[in-house]
């Protein structure tokens, strides 16, 4: 019997982690759901998130500052950023830094779906 994927979704926008939510479940996913970089920081079974959708600007720690915790303590599982701010800057510091993709928000699900897909059939 093969283990369920869990994807982390960190996003300090309540509607956007309940309609990611109910993306991640209708593709037979698990999902997690975060507020914070600092609540997903504080989760002692990281090891069992396969995938995570991670919003660019939140209160505290960023996105990208989360990345770049992350990174500091490999393993870390494939990184989806969404963000509502479209500047060059901030998708070349993601993608330099690891991330597997760097959508805009409104999030295209197809795009999005793709993506997860993508980073879920590495792990």
């Amino acid at each position: 019997m093969s283990q369920v994927s869990t994807v982390a979704i960190i996003d300090d926008d309540q509607a956007m982690r309940e309609a990611l939510d109910d993306m991640v479940k209708s593709c037979g996913y698990e999902s997690r759901l975060f507020s914070s970089a600092e609540e997903f920081l504080a989760l002692e079974e990281r090891s069992e998130v396969d995938c995570m959708l991670l919003d660019v600007k939140m209160p505290g720690i960023s996105g990208l500052e989360l990345q770049t915790l992350l990174n500091a303590d490999p393993p870390r599982p494939p990184i989806i950023f969404m963000t509502s701010y479209h500047d060059e800057r901030t998708r070349s510091a993601a993608m330099d830094g690891g991330a597997l993709a760097f959508l805009g928000k409104p999030v295209e699900f197809e795009c999005l779906i793709a993506a997860m897909e993508s980073a879920l059939s590495r792990s």
